[in-house]
């Protein structure tokens, strides 16, 4: 079995947008499943999802108390 040399993080944060976005490149793909490590992923679908709903959570206060 070979050792998995990972992906950096902004090849992880780039890999885990593009595919919320449904944008990601096959090839890209297939190196995120071969050289990157499982944890990284995760861990960045949590941030951004967690980012996402505060981001919209600001958003609706503004609008609500601009309204």
């Amino acid at each position: 079995m070979k050792a998995r040399k990972g992906t950096g993080w902004l090849s992880v944060i780039q890999s885990t947008l593009s595919a919320a976005f449904g944008v990601q490149k096959r090839s890209k793909l297939e190196r995120d499943f071969e050289e990157g490590k499982p944890a990284d992923f995760i861990i960045a679908g949590v941030i951004g999802t967690a980012l996402f709903v505060l981001v919209l959570i600001v958003i609706v206060n503004l609008i609500l108390n601009l309204s």
